[in-house]
């Protein structure tokens, strides 16, 4: 069987089968169980990515069938294949506007037993192209909850295609429906119906349904008591916000330790054991060992610490989905989002963003139009990450250490407000003209979460962000460390190019003092104060760090906020901003976490948005958060330092 089509399969993240194997499309209408079933064929081991000139995701992956492997390519949900989004455009171009010869060679359109005649539609589209067609149905055990039986051979018989009764979620009907796709490889294309148009499509349809859609005496459904729980105009908004409650702590609190035993082991451990095996090798000069273990090991350790948080947030969205509740949340917040141009489900990724900026931008993958997800990816840097709060917890304390948790607070406050206030900016400029979309959303039957299937999904999306940001990330922090380790000035003909220089006298002291005069505007043009902006656009915690290392103390970022506040660090701190702003500390220092609150939070932040929405929108919403946060900070030391 011919399988090599570069026109209409081009390769949207490398091949994942064999040259030469049979091509499989696997379509459906959304929350069918598609990509369950995807999932349960290819075991997760899949690749995914945007389409060759398209924003649209889809999914590939190796699936063993008989003696052969196939590559099965899960398109986007859709409905029809008559189309009005670009997912359903994709899937009308790579199956019906294709030439023959570079279709794929069978596709199997997944059912969902508990709307039979919805599913049909692009079934029956289907066999009016030459296609080998088999359907998987899907969720046999909801639509008997709802009171239906759907009889698969009376299925058959009315749309003279195979169909195999299958649950992705327990894995069960998939060696039936490996034994179907063999058989059905080894006979010739069918056209199984001519277009007689939409009306006979749908009265064939419909027929189909009656034909093998049987229904049985049952009570109440129990999707139907939770919504009316789950989406009660005044329940619903309190329940959504305490699951997102949840969700925060999960990925605030449960990663922690396990991030900081991960920054311990590369920090600590595998640190010393790499400058160990470099000194006994020969290589053990400081710039070798600082590049090798402080800029690439660290490197590849920040990478790490992401990954507990990014697997817990992914593992919740995953169980989110699988049980059905993620589209009742976008219900309830539609209203608040629709404000700013986007749906409910929005609000989800931006509640995220309040824990950590990296899940969240690749949590708006939950969003349908490539319209929202740009928006949303744009807004969330805006929000005060955990990051971000351990800065601001340090200079509250100090510059306010009978009222530090009061400003911590309004600065959670302004961050809300900003986000609102850049997201009506962006809708009446660059998305003025584009009018407002109604919410219309298939709500799923409630469902428990499988475990296999939670994480898998983690996993699969996991790996894809270790994939596409790590490298980013790590050749970021390589690139710091460098700047850090080179002398310049003086500095060149005093060093003896072994211990780093000092901070001052370093390439990244120059870029400090480049950039400084920027900000006298906003009253901290001291070098000392800017250039941790710079570390910072790696790692805001690194800013705290950076702090240490410039006035030569202690590094209290790990401290209470009253040891903060009485620390060398903080003294160093208060008078360089006193010194700055003129006498006017407080005002500055308002100044200065405004412009942290603003400013690009970093560059996992970049590397996920670039995954995202791509560098053109990565690099103009860099563009605003940087012109942002300078605005503001000028406008706030300008008008405070008349008051304080």
């Amino acid at each position: 069987m011919s399988t090599t089509k570069p026109s209409c399969h081009g390769d949207p993240g490398g091949a994942v089968a064999p040259a030469g194997a049979p091509i499989i499309a696997l379509v459906g209408s959304p929350n069918s169980g598609k990509s369950t079933l995807f999932n349960a064929l290819t075991g997760a081991k899949a690749q995914t990515g945007n389409w060759p000139g398209t924003t649209v995701e889809v999914s590939r992956g190796a699936w063993k069938i008989g003696d052969a492997t196939a590559d099965l390519i899960d398109f986007p949900g859709t409905y029809s294949l008559d189309p009005l989004s670009p997912d359903e455009a994709l899937t009308r171009a790579m199956l019906i506007d294709c030439p023959d010869d570079e279709r794929p060679d069978a596709v199997v359109v997944v059912v969902d037993a508990s709307a039979v005649a919805r599913g049909l539609n692009v079934a029956l589209q289907l066999a009016e192209q030459p296609y080998r067609l088999i359907i998987a149905l899907t969720k046999t055990d909801v639509a008997l909850n709802q009171g239906q039986t759907v009889d698969p051979v009376a299925l058959a018989e009315a749309t003279s295609i195979p169909v195999v009764v299958v649950d992705g979620r327990k894995r069960e009907g998939v060696e039936k429906l490996r034994e179907v796709v063999v058989h059905s490889l080894a006979a010739e294309p069918v056209q199984l119906r001519e277009d007689a148009g939409l009306e006979a499509r749908f009265a064939e349809l419909d027929a189909a349904a009656k034909a093998s859609v049987s229904e049985v005496e049952h009570a109440t459904p129990l999707s139907h008591r939770l919504d009316a729980v789950a989406l009660h105009p005044v329940v619903g908004p309190l329940l959504f916000l305490a699951v997102m409650w949840v969700v925060f702590q999960i990925t605030t609190t449960v990663a922690a330790p396990l991030q900081d035993g991960l920054e311990a082991l590369v920090s600590g451990p595998l640190s010393d054991w790499a400058r160990a095996g470099l000194e006994a090798i020969g290589l053990g000069h400081p710039l070798i060992t600082g590049l090798l273990v402080d800029g690439l090991i660290g490197g590849v350790g920040m990478v790490l610490t992401f990954a507990p948080l990014m697997a817990l947030m992914f593992l919740c969205l995953a169980v989110l989905e699988d049980s059905g509740y993620m589209a009742r949340a976008a219900v309830v917040t539609d209203r608040l989002m629709r404000a700013i141009g986007l749906p409910g489900k929005a609000f989800i990724p931006i509640v995220v963003g309040f824990g950590c900026n990296v899940p969240a931008i690749s949590a708006t993958r939950v969003l349908g139009s490539p319209r929202h997800r740009i928006m949303t990816a744009l807004l969330i840097p805006f929000t005060s990450c955990s990051a971000r709060l351990v800065v601001f917890v340090m200079l509250s304390a100090t510059f306010f250490p009978e009222h530090a948790g009061s400003v911590v607070f309004i600065m959670y406050v302004i961050s809300i407000a900003l986000l609102v206030l850049v997201g009506l900016a962006l809708r009446k400029t660059l998305w003025r003209a584009v009018p407002e979309e109604a919410l219309v959303i298939d709500l799923p039957t409630y469902q428990l979460p499988t475990v296999r299937l939670a994480l898998s999904v983690m996993w699969t999306r996991l790996k894809g962000f270790l994939q596409t940001a790590g490298g980013i990330i790590v050749s970021t922090v390589v690139v710091v460390w460098l700047l850090m380790a080179i002398p310049v000035g003086a500095a060149v003909q005093d060093s003896s190019w072994g211990e780093p220089p000092a901070p001052e006298d370093s390439a990244y002291g120059a870029v400090a003092h480049a950039i400084a005069p920027a900000f006298a505007p906003a009253g901290f043009d001291s070098w000392s104060l800017a250039g941790p902006l710079v570390t910072g656009f790696v790692a805001k915690e690194a800013l705290i760090s950076t702090w240490a290392q410039t006035y030569a103390v202690e590094d209290v970022t790990d401290a209470s906020a009253e040891e903060q506040s009485h620390s060398p660090l903080s003294d160093h701190v208060r008078a360089d901003f006193e010194q700055a702003s003129g006498g006017h500390p407080l005002a500055a220092v308002w100044a200065y976490m405004l412009f942290l609150l603003a400013y690009t939070p970093c560059v996992a932040t970049i590397a996920a948005q670039r995954r995202e929405i791509g560098w053109r929108w990565t690099l103009f919403g860099f563009g605003v958060q940087l012109a942002t946060a300078w605005v503001l900070a000028v406008a706030a030391f300008q008008m405070l330092k008349v008051f304080i």
